[in-house]
């Protein structure tokens, strides 16, 4: 057993700023590594049941990786994480734009979003955890949101080999905040390899469903006979090409699942994912009141990756905990909006184990 510990390196520049990556290291030699730019995951290396470290993230070997990226790997997604139809919104009786994909919906925070932006950094050390803190200010107006907003998100790792990710934020004016975490998994380590036989399962009797766009239509559903039901462990891709027109559209699943239909402070279960051959089993708890499940259906085969790895569509996962999308749209689910002199606070809790006995 080792002791915690952090190592900061020079990562070049992006945006004419410093760039860093910080290598956080507990007792037992679980290693999460991540860089200020977009305060991204770039590295999750963690032990399978027979002992031997391998990296269980997707992510790049350089900054020109993370600058280039249209995956949002490993990144913040911010201000506005998934999707709002159309993009106007209505705040304090005013209506505000903002940007739009070319489908017209605002997506993932904007043109340049959270994971685009060089964060202020510190970490710390102590006896049985380690971290960085990472803060963006937003300027009024950014992507067409209303309020200077200052985010704060904080990484701990722990001698549990838990992963917090703890977000705060405050506005100076009424505004809508919907962050995320945006790490795609693949338990494996096998960089590249399909995740589709990675088991899933998600104590969540209910998803949204979506209309052609994407966008949830405002309802719940339930999961029963459904290939949205996780309830029971099961393979990911054992029902992921079933016919259904919403896996169609989103050629896989790219699904949000209900946590909680109101807004607590309580951390529940969100998820348990096991990967057959190593071993390794990742839990995630949260204190927000829905999941959606990605399964990186568009990303392009052959992408690069770390150490020469090819990414392949399919290759990893995400389980991005968050508010509902399209929320703004929808005054029955749980509000996004955030008021001047209120704090949004949330925490999300990856841990690593294996199914060794």
């Amino acid at each position: 057993m080792g002791s915690n510990a952090i190592t900061v390196k020079n990562w070049g520049t992006a945006n004419g700023q410093d760039v860093a990556l910080y290598q956080l290291r507990n007792k037992n030699g679980m290693l999460v590594s991540v860089t200020n730019y977009g305060a991204a995951i770039q590295a999750i290396i963690t032990v399978d049941r027979d002992g031997t470290m391998a990296d269980v993230v997707l992510g790049y070997d350089n900054i020109e990786g993370y600058v280039n990226d249209p995956y949002y790997t490993g990144a913040v997604v911010g201000r506005f994480a998934n999707r709002i139809a159309g993009g106007l919104i209505t705040l304090d009786g005013v209506q505000h734009q903002l940007t739009v994909k070319p489908g017209g919906f605002h997506h993932h925070g904007g043109a340049v979003g959270f994971n685009k932006k060089v964060w202020e950094a510190n970490h710390f050390v102590q006896k049985d955890k380690i971290g960085v803190v990472l803060r963006y200010i937003s300027p009024d107006g950014e992507e067409g949101f209303p309020g200077e907003l200052t985010t704060i998100v904080t990484y701990t790792l722990n001698n549990k080999n838990e992963l917090e990710v703890a977000f705060e934020a405050k506005t100076s004016n009424t505004t809508l905040l919907n962050l995320t975490q945006h790490a795609y998994f693949n338990l494996s380590g096998l960089a590249g390899s399909s995740i589709l036989n990675h088991e899933l399962m998600m104590p969540l009797k209910h998803y949204l469903p979506v209309n052609k766009m994407h966008v949830p239509v405002g309802h719940l559903a339930t999961v029963e006979n459904t290939p949205f039901d996780f309830t029971q462990p099961t393979a990911i891709g054992k029902r992921i090409d079933a016919e259904n027109e919403e896996l169609k559209q989103g050629q896989g699943y790219d699904n949000s699942f209900v946590i909680k239909q109101q807004a607590s402070a309580d951390l529940v279960m969100a998820a348990t994912v096991t990967e057959p051959q190593s071993g390794r089993v990742l839990h995630v708890y949260t204190t927000e009141p829905s999941v959606h499940l990605y399964t990186g259906n568009f990303i392009d085969d052959n992408s690069p990756g770390k150490n020469g790895a090819k990414y392949m569509r399919r290759s990893g996962f995400c389980l991005e905990t968050q508010h509902y999308p399209d929320a703004p749209n929808h005054a029955h689910f749980p509000t996004t909006v955030l008021k001047p002199g209120e704090t949004f606070s949330s925490k999300t809790i990856f841990e690593f184990t294996t199914d060794a006995i």
